[in-house]
């Protein structure tokens, strides 16, 4: 069975970056591919997101395949909001059959913030049957208990949000995930690192892997829309002020000075295993915060 190069690279004990790749609305790949080119020897792994806030796109499996047509170390991202278990099962397989060794288990967002608001979502499991699901599948039995022909083989991991309030919650649905299966965790977004080194105190006693979510801030604008519309994620006030304070034309170049900086001081002081990056369609931008990290 083939080897995960994302798993051998999380077992290293190097510091890993990973990043998202958005696949676009409809079949001209031109964009997606040049950042597949473009991060594909930068970074340990690529995750293609699988219609990301419910917005119709081209499929993960598919940006996935590209990635890997391209020499790149695909992440296939699989929501329960789109399919049912026998869809999700026969995704899998596709996906261990074409070398896809890494799955990243989402529940998924609600179809009410997407763009196709008469669509049903079918949530037919969650995050964490579908990493069991994934784990009984590598034993050999589909989800009902028969034998499979030929099992499958995943680096399978999951999300977490460190910043959520109340807290509770979330790491009870994380040692849930871990005891699931999960072997590694990009968070969402994290901006206060006190309060992120806390959580990972608590998730140190765990053996697993975490990636620190690194979402790009381009203007106040976006900073202040997340405030108000993401649960679980805060953009502190000092930071929106630095991104006001940049001068005409220039929150975007700061956003990305503030992204290398928070690199920078947790791969300095050990704080986790490595970052996610999201760059959320700004994604030829990653080179500049890698090297803002000193990476």
């Amino acid at each position: 069975m083939a080897v995960s190069k994302f798993k051998e690279a999380l077992n290293s004990g190097k510091f890993l970056v990973t990043c998202e790749i958005g696949p676009p609305k409809g079949t001209d790949l031109t964009q997606m591919l040049h950042h597949v080119d473009l991060l594909k020897y930068r970074v340990d792994a690529l995750n293609v997101t699988d219609h990301q806030s419910s917005v119709m796109r081209f499929p993960s499996l598919g940006g996935c395949l590209s990635v890997k047509e391209k020499g790149g170390e695909p992440v296939l991202q699989m929501t329960c909001r789109d399919r049912n278990r026998l869809a999700l099962q026969a995704d899998l397989m596709l996906a261990h059959t074409r070398g896809i060794n890494n799955v990243l288990c989402l529940t998924g967002d609600s179809v009410i913030v997407g763009d196709h608001k008469g669509a049903k979502g079918v949530f037919d499991l969650d995050s964490v049957q579908l990493l069991r699901a994934v784990r009984q599948m590598e034993a050999g039995k589909d989800m009902a208990g028969n034998d499979l022909e030929g099992g499958v083989s995943f680096c399978a991991g999951a999300v977490v949000t460190p910043e959520a309030t109340p807290i509770e919650p979330q790491l009870i649905k994380f040692e849930k995930k871990v005891e699931a299966g999960a072997e590694f965790f990009q968070t969402q977004a994290i901006y206060d690192l006190e309060r992120f080194a806390k959580f990972m105190e608590y998730a140190r006693q765990f053996p697993v892997k975490i990636l620190a979510g690194i979402v790009l801030l381009t203007s106040v604008g976006m900073a202040k829309f997340i405030n108000a519309n993401i649960p679980g994620i805060v953009v502190p006030q000092d930071l929106i002020d630095e991104l006001a304070n940049a001068g005409r034309g220039r929150a975007l170049h700061k956003g990305i000075e503030i992204a290398g900086r928070m690199i920078a001081a947790l791969k300095k002081d050990a704080i986790c295993d490595g970052v996610h990056i999201m760059a959320i369609g700004k994604e030829e931008v990653v080179p500049e915060i890698l090297a803002k990290a000193g990476l």
